[in-house]
């Protein structure tokens, strides 16, 4: 229910705190997320707001994968196996950086999407609503004090990689959302001019 400025309704006021989080957002890219982690109790919150997203028919076309400590570096192992095998003429620094798709982030969440046939919901809602889920980890983090940087990779789009992670047959990811505590304050970045990106329909 939409209600004009001077009428919100009982539900909906002006908050201000949120406007300003929203308008100064930021990713925390991988190599600047570090220890802390959330708690239990934190990454449970984070998922509980992650999970809060349209889901037309309510078949939660997604479902998510947790990925830590240890675990972090045994994947890091098989991703770089995996891309010398797909490129043997990988250099050391290459398979380096292959070694450390999830580090030093002390936590990431595979977001899988699982669409399925509908009568009335359609695979591109679906998949938006396994987005939504990706960016509302993000929110979560952030809400929590801690960073996030949603990425795919190479490991999403491939059927070898992306089962090794965790992904049945017919899944695929849509993010990995890596979260941990910001070792820095990144600068603001440029972002669409809305004269470029919004228009009026007029008939």
């Amino acid at each position: 229910m939409w209600h004009n400025s001077e009428n919100k309704g009982i539900f909906m006021s002006r908050n201000e705190e949120t406007i300003n989080y929203l308008k100064t957002r930021r990713s925390v890219p991988l190599p600047f997320l570090q220890e802390p982690a959330p708690t239990s109790a934190e990454l449970e919150e984070i998922l509980t707001i992650g999970t809060r997203v349209p889901d037309h028919g309510k078949i939660v076309p997604w479902r998510l994968i947790s990925y830590s400590g240890d675990a972090r570096v045994k994947i890091g192992e098989k991703l770089a196996a995996l891309a010398l095998k797909r490129n043997p003429d990988m250099d050391e620094d290459a398979i380096k950086a292959e070694k450390k798709q999830f580090l030093p982030a002390p936590v990431t969440i595979g977001v899988i999407s699982k669409t399925s046939e509908h009568f009335k919901v359609s695979e591109l809602e679906q998949i938006l609503s396994a987005g939504a889920v990706a960016l509302n980890l993000v929110h979560g983090a952030n809400a929590l004090g801690f960073g996030a940087h949603w990425v795919t990779r190479w490991f999403a789009y491939d059927d070898e990689a992306a089962k090794m992670l965790g992904a049945s047959e017919g899944e695929q990811f849509v993010a990995f959302v890596h979260i941990g505590t910001a070792s820095r304050r990144l600068e603001e970045r440029d972002r669409p001019d809305l004269k470029e990106v919004v228009s009026e329909w007029v008939g």
